[in-house]
Formats: structure tokens, sequence, C-alpha cells
């Protein structure tokens, strides 16, 4: 028997020989994970996309730093509701996030396969050696050159968020690209005279997918404290906009005298990273589980 097909079989066997009990309880924890990934996702996420519907429109202020006297979580540094500066604080770093990673995959992904697949040596040392300079300078330095140049809205936030974090999905594309290209099955495409465009898309790019999958969760977490680091040092938005890194950095001063105005928008980044990247391991987990 061929040794490959001997060792799937005696995984099969098993896997049918695994006890019920186990499989319940493989279960049990993996819905586990995810009402836990999805409550850590869900809060976060309904205040960033809903909470602007529910804040008043009252911007009155009061006393700074007070806690009670008619609000809920007490005043920020200038005697604004902390609630509500919560509530209208969050789309700014979710939407910035979820904008700049899909525009880093969608600009990512078609260079890490021509720079993959190409067979001319110049041309991958075109694309790879400018990034490898950009890889060279920390994010946060470059971060703080670009912003300091750049006009002050969000667009330029996201164009920051993604040439900082597209050298890097690059690599990784292009690693993944050139692993693929080199199985038998793409030689044999070629031989039968299949295009580049359709190898490259039909294949080797569905391919890649679970490996830019299990890199995605690491990618948004990255971008949200990219941006969360920018809206700190007020690149991006108003020192006076409602943001929750911007209400980290402005109530800083007074964290131990009103907590809340810090407490509560920080909770809210750390519980909106660690929520996406819980879910997606897990969903990615059960689509291989399937498979298996």
């Amino acid at each position: 028997m061929d040794p490959v097909a001997a060792v799937e079989a005696k995984s099969a066997r098993r896997r049918e020989e695994r006890p019920a009990a186990a499989v319940e309880r493989n279960g049990v924890r993996a819905v586990g994970r995810y009402v836990v990934g999805g409550v850590l996702l869900g809060i976060p996420l309904l205040l960033a996309l809903f909470g602007p519907l529910f804040a008043s429109g009252d911007l009155s202020k009061d006393a700074a730093f007070t806690l009670g006297g008619g609000h809920l979580f007490g005043t920020d540094f200038v005697g604004r509701d902390v609630w509500n500066e919560v509530l209208l604080g969050g789309r700014s770093v979710v939407l910035v996030a979820a904008v700049a990673t899909a525009a880093t995959y969608a600009l990512a992904v078609p260079i890490g396969l021509l720079a993959g697949m190409t067979r001319s040596r110049l041309l991958d040392e075109v694309v790879m050696r400018p990034l490898d300079v950009v890889l060279a300078i920390p994010s946060m330095l470059m971060l703080l050159l670009l912003a300091s140049i750049a006009p002050n809205v969000l667009w330029v936030l996201i164009g920051i968020v993604v040439l900082i974090n597209l050298p890097d999905v690059i690599r990784i594309a292009r690693a993944s690209a050139l692993s693929l290209s080199a199985r038998p099955s793409v030689e044999a495409m070629r031989m039968q005279g299949e295009s580049w465009a359709r190898i490259a898309i039909g294949y080797v790019a569905r391919a890649m997918a679970r490996t830019l999958a299990a890199d995605f969760g690491t990618r948004f977490t990255g971008a949200i404290y990219l941006v969360a680091s920018a809206s700190f040092l007020g690149v991006g938005v108003s020192p006076q906009a409602s943001d929750w890194a911007a209400m980290v950095d402005r109530n800083r001063t007074g964290l131990f005298i009103q907590p809340w105005a810090v407490a509560l928008p920080a909770m809210l980044i750390i519980a909106l990273s660690v929520g996406v990247n819980l879910v997606f391991d897990q969903w990615w987990r059960g689509r291989t589980e399937v498979r298996g």
C-alpha cells in the first residue's frame, strides 16, 4: 500500500474510534469559543455601527471628570457625557480599520501573485526590493513621518495604514504563490496550455485562501492598533472629535478621578481585537475539520 494512503487510512480509523464523549466535548468547546468571541466582537461592532443612531444631540457640557450627576458613566475632561461619546466614537476606529485591511489585501494579493508566479528574476526583484526598504522602517516611525506631512483627514489615515501593512501581506502572498506554483498540478496545467490568468486566479489564488485567511485576523488587529495609535496621537481625527482612541488620550490625566472615561473606550478596543481573532480562528478551524 502507498505510505501516504496508509497514513490517511490509519488517521481515519482513529477518528472513527474516537469516543463520542470526546467529540461532544470538542463541540461544546467550539460553541463556547464562538459565544465568547461573538460577544467580544458583537458589543463593539454594534456600538460602532448603531451607536450614533442612539446618541444624544445635546452636546452641552457639565463639570469635568465627574461621576453620576445624571450621567451613566460620568463626564470627560471637558464635561461631556462619556456614554454619549462612546456611542459616537466607534465608527471611525472600526470602519477605518476594516476599509484599510480590505484595501491592503486588494492591492497585495495581485502583486504577490505576480511576483510569486513570474519566471522573470528581474521583475521579481523590481517588485520586492522596494518593499524591503519600507519594511526596514518601524511602523510607528513611518506613521509619524507620514502624518506630519499629510492632511488630517480619514482617507489619508487609511492610505497610511495600507502602506504600512502592504509589504508584509505582499511577502506572505508571494511566498504562498511560490510554493503553490511549484506543484506538479500547476506544471501539468502549463503543459496543457492553460493561460497564466487561469492558473493564477483559478488555482493558485484559490489555494492561497487558507494562508491569507490565517493572516487576516492578525492583520485586522494590527490595523486597529495603527488606527488607534494614530487617533491617540491626533492623526486623522480632530483633537475634539468623538473617537475611542482619542478619548483614551484626552482623559488619561483624570484616570484616577474618573476611570470610566479611559477604561470604557479602551476595553471596547481590546474586545474588538480579541473578538475578531477568536471568531475568525474558530470559523476557519470549523471549515478545516469539516473538510478533514
